[in-house]
């Protein structure tokens, strides 16, 4: 009789695999929506199209693939983060994290809406410095989620650096 009552108390309580798996999508799903639906809203991209581009600057799909990308990374680096309470010991990676989230949603509308302006250089400057902050935190937390977020980093320094030839 005891091993049904717990054979059946384990059958309705979520395994920590799955709840794992949950938060995990959540944690990516979020983001990367945002992401998606910030380039189907104000990516068209039109002040970019127009552009002379040198050899080195992207593409717009280019451009909107890697965005994701990075959202992706750093979804994953965060997860990743989380799952070892890495927010509660830190708190101020959270912020940072959101931060830089927030950040990047405003820069890909601000230069896909209306070209790359010194709005858009400042935005990408703010992104690149909370980019770095999370990168320090999260590879004190997590050595891999560290490294994930450097991926990010490198490209948001190159981002800047496209925003700044354009506005130069």
């Amino acid at each position: 009789m005891t091993y049904n009552v717990a054979r059946t108390r384990s059958q309705k309580k979520p395994s920590t695999a799955s709840r794992g798996i949950r938060s995990l999508s959540l944690a990516i799903v979020v983001p990367v929506g945002l992401t998606l639906t910030t380039i189907f809203w104000f990516g068209e991209g039109y002040p970019y199209k127009n552009l002379t581009r040198l050899f080195w600057i992207p593409p717009l799909w280019g451009l909107h693939l890697t965005s994701l990308s990075t959202t992706f990374l750093m979804g994953l680096s965060a997860w990743l983060v989380w799952a070892e309470s890495g927010f509660h010991r830190t708190p101020m990676a959270i912020v940072m994290y959101l931060t830089q989230l927030g950040l990047g949603l405003a820069w890909n509308h601000i230069f896909f809406k209306t070209g790359p302006t010194q709005t858009g250089l400042a935005v990408s400057f703010g992104q690149l410095v909370t980019i770095f902050a999370c990168s320090q935190m999260f590879s004190r937390i997590n050595p891999i989620s560290g490294d994930l977020v450097k991926l990010c980093l490198v490209w948001i320094w190159f981002l800047t650096s496209v925003n700044l030839y354009f506005v130069l």
